[in-house]
């Protein structure tokens, strides 16, 4: 049986998702935000005798499922294809993988990358280096952002003084610099989607030409360890090898794949 659900089938929910904060983490902050009765949000749930086995979230035009066994991928499918506009369907592979068939839209865009999770630094850290990493404030949004907007990689992000306020306001998210000797801010790591159990890391980069001198690893250090101080599971997105290298050194292991679906409405 699928019906929506609402704040008293929290405990259930909890009890599906909480024990994986990193693979919910999206789930987990927009609860945490939202709750059950929110307009820009939707959350139903199947139950198999009485116990909640399954859940699928709509966050605006955002669909996430999740389970950990087999679940009734059909019903999930017809929810999502009553949507008529554009949306977005994600999660971990191996659970969004079966609704693909039964969603009767023109795919626009599909990708998968890598996703990781972190619960301790695999090495211990120099606590008196990594303070040369300090929280970034905001007379430095602008600076920020344009030396994000210098790395290739980046040059198309989507980074804005508005976002780093609200990340602020709300306490979704954070992000840790680096100066060089001359002063000129070389690196920079962040937080999204930040909730009570765990985090998003991203914007982990080097302005060009500062590559190769531990000046992001700094940076990740010490968001980590402040993270983890709290404890907080600590996840990210990676397509690069060679970044997962350097993730896995510091303690991330790998949850498995994470499938972005973007579709089209119905004409």
């Amino acid at each position: 049986m699928i019906r929506r659900l609402n704040k008293e089938d929290h405990e259930s929910v909890m009890m599906l998702i909480g024990h994986k904060p990193a693979e919910n983490l999206f789930i987990l902050g927009d609860i945490e935000a939202f709750g059950y009765d929110s307009d820009i949000q939707e959350i139903w749930g199947q139950f198999q005798h009485d116990k909640l086995i399954a859940i699928l979230l709509r966050y605006d035009q955002n669909y996430i499922p999740f389970s950990e066994q087999d679940y009734d991928v059909k019903g999930f499918a017809e929810i999502i294809n009553h949507h008529s506009t554009r949306f977005e369907l994600s999660g971990l592979k191996h659970v969004v993988e079966p609704i693909k068939g039964y969603i009767n839209r023109e795919v626009r865009k599909h990708s998968e990358t890598y996703y990781a999770k972190c619960t301790g630094l695999s090495y211990k850290v120099d606590n008196e280096k990594i303070n040369q990493a300090t929280y970034l404030q905001s007379l430095e949004y602008q600076e920020n952002i344009e030396m994000l907007c210098s790395i290739p990689e980046f040059a198309l992000g989507n980074f804005s003084i508005e976002s780093r306020e609200r990340a602020e306001k709300y306490k979704t998210g954070r992000t840790y610099i680096v100066r060089n000797e001359e002063g000129e801010m070389v690196a920079s790591a962040s937080t999204t989607a930040e909730n009570s159990q765990s985090a998003m890391i991203v914007g982990v980069g080097t302005k060009p030409s500062f590559e190769r001198r531990g000046y992001a690893t700094l940076c990740m250090e010490k968001l980590c360890s402040e993270l983890l101080a709290e404890g907080k599971s600590l996840c990210l997105f990676y397509d690069n090898p060679a970044a997962g290298k350097i993730y896995k050194r510091l303690g991330f292991s790998d949850i498995g794949l994470w499938t972005m679906i973007r579709y089209e409405g119905l004409e």
